[in-house]
């Protein structure tokens, strides 16, 4: 999966998204948004800044909420993540079983 980046100025994000310059300011002091190197600019990722947007003025979640909320994000896609891993794992040793030999269903064993 690609990552876009972007830097952007206070003033045009707050423009483009929706939100106060004080806002993003919050944001970036919480964390929730990464600083440039340009002075009064943010550098970070569109949809992450879409999404900040929609939570606070569509959702009307404060910033503290909206840290929780993005913390379960990245957890839920680590856990994604992690789970995709293993279902590849276990259909791969299910493949090497299969060559080789005859195994039990689970009907097979649990009685």
């Amino acid at each position: 999966m690609e990552t876009h980046i972007i830097t952007i100025s206070y003033h045009d994000c707050a423009a483009t998204y929706g939100l106060s310059e004080q806002d993003l300011r919050e944001f970036v002091d919480l964390g929730l948004l990464r600083a440039a190197e340009v002075p009064d600019s943010i550098r970070d990722e569109p949809e992450h800044l879409a999404r900040l947007a929609r939570l606070h003025h569509d959702l009307g979640i404060n910033k503290e909420g909206i840290d929780i909320i993005l913390a379960m994000r990245r957890r839920l896609l680590h856990l994604q993540q992690a789970l995709a891993l293993q279902t590849a794992r276990a259909t791969q040793l299910e493949r090497h079983l299969r060559s080789s030999g005859p195994t039990l269903e689970a009907d097979d064993w649990l009685f």
